[in-house]
């Protein structure tokens, strides 16, 4: 995720960054920010916690909870920035449980207007599921319907950069084939040099670091309940 410029700043989150950056009782007054009834206030809040996560993470560990609570907030950039900023907040947030953000970011990536909310929580749920084997088997049939919901929308260049970090994390054996198997046609195929190359970096990462061969797609649990309804 590249860091915003200062120059890409208004004046005023220059003004209120700086702030929160020398004074805890600043940032705490941010923080309550994001419950205000005033959706202006609430998504000027978020921008900034979004800004300080990108500078300083560390700070916003005391906050952690806080911040997931704001993924329920109606607009959605107060929710793209607070994924944004706990996505950065992970690394640096030690023992924090985010397992909380958990529903609020796989609704945000199933939102139907905003394609910056999808792209953040897309994020978000990659990050998370790189942390364990066992939350990226939790994790893994979200992204395996994302990657077929948006293969074709603008966000999916992007995500594919996440996808790349996912595959180099500490992520189960069986999630990993399922993802080379997910990814081998456009690492093979694939139309445009992004997406062909992009792809073909994820295939090789999981080949190399899982010794995989013939790498198979995820069988959907709902097909195997259908056929069984059949009989």
């Amino acid at each position: 995720m590249a860091d915003t410029l200062e120059h890409e700043l208004t004046p005023e989150e220059m003004e209120q960054l700086t702030l929160v950056e020398e004074s805890r009782d600043a940032l705490s007054a941010m923080v309550e920010d994001l419950s205000s009834h005033s959706r202006r206030k609430r998504q000027t809040a978020a921008r900034v916690i979004k800004l300080l996560a990108e500078r300083d993470a560390a700070k916003l560990v005391p906050f952690a909870e806080e911040l997931v609570d704001a993924l329920y907030r109606p607009e959605a950039q107060t929710r793209w920035e607070i994924l944004d900023a706990l996505t950065l907040l992970m690394p640096a947030a030690g023992d924090v449980d985010f397992d909380a953000a958990y529903d609020g970011a796989e609704d945000a990536l199933f939102d139907e207007l905003s394609a910056t909310l999808r792209l953040s929580a897309f994020r978000f749920m990659a990050a998370w599921g790189a942390v364990t084997p066992a939350r990226s088997t939790k994790v893994w049939p979200v992204i395996d319907e994302a990657i077929q919901c948006y293969h074709g929308d603008l966000e999916y260049r992007d995500m594919l950069g996440s996808l790349y970090e996912f595959a180099r994390g500490d992520i189960d054996a069986q999630v990993a084939a399922e993802l080379a198997g997910r990814i081998r046609f456009d690492a093979e195929n694939g139309k445009g040099a992004y997406l062909k190359a992009r792809s073909s970096e994820i295939y090789g990462t999981l080949l190399e670091r899982f010794k995989l061969e013939k790498p198979q797609k995820r069988t959907r649990a709902a097909a195997k309940a259908d056929d069984e309804d059949e009989e």
